[in-house]
């Protein structure tokens, strides 16, 4: 599964695209394939990251892919409460990155579906409350509390969750609600909005005639693009 790194691109108008399909991975192992991305990534205008069909991980490989969208001053996203523990963990990014960081200045574009679940949701809610990404697509599927399965009887679990996340912005979480699109379209239209989005921002702040003819050019040609 390359540690959840499902497809970097380079998309027309100098528009990055990533696809992590999971963040189920240990960070010493996904720390090589995340370097090699970003630094792929690096001499991009914006970034589109597609966590359409991520079904979540752990936040420390979320607090690993952040790492590389803010500056190197360390950022808290995230906490998890710990009921049983009565314990609190905080999942911040990290001062340094393997590669090349993509920066807390650049357009970011998430792209999200029904489907994106857990810490895939993490991942955009901690972006979209801090205002680094602009979030596109459906509404996620409303997973923020951690648990595990616990016996009923012989022959039946249940699923009981143990803590909570508080994200330090909002003091709440996306349980049950979803994280909620900046801009609401179907999951399927969402990479080609998410595209335009970024081509005409970047229009609108071009000041190099050429720069402004290549980005009317690839704005045509996504415009004519099917949905």
């Amino acid at each position: 599964m390359n540690f959840g790194f499902e497809r970097v691109e380079r998309l027309p108008g100098n528009v990055g695209y990533l696809e992590i399909r999971s963040f189920g991975f240990d960070t010493a192992d996904v720390s090589a394939v995340a370097a090699s991305a970003f630094n792929f990534l690096g001499n991009t205008d914006a970034l589109i990251i597609d966590v359409r069909r991520n079904g979540g991980g752990s936040p420390h490989m979320v607090a690993q892919v952040s790492s590389y969208l803010f500056g190197p001053d360390p950022v808290l996203l995230n906490s998890l409460y710990w009921r049983p523990d009565n314990r609190t963990d905080d999942f911040y990014t990290s001062a340094t990155v393997p590669g090349t960081r993509y920066g807390p200045d650049k357009p970011l574009y998430v792209l999200t579906s029904r489907k994106t679940f857990s810490g895939a949701e993490e991942f955009a809610y901690d972006l979209q409350s801090r205002k680094r990404a602009t979030i596109v697509g459906d509404t996620t599927g409303g997973g923020a509390h951690p648990g595990g399965p616990t016996r009923v009887t012989d022959y039946f679990t249940v699923w009981v969750p143990s803590g909570r996340a508080i994200n330090p912005i909002t003091r709440t979480n996306w349980e049950r609600v979803g994280v909620r699109p900046d801009i609401a379209v179907a999951s399927g239209q969402a990479l080609r909005t998410a595209h335009l989005a970024a081509l005409r921002d970047l229009r609108s702040k071009a000041t190099d005639a050429e720069r402004q003819q290549a980005l009317d050019r690839a704005i045509a040609d996504v415009e004519r693009e099917r949905n």
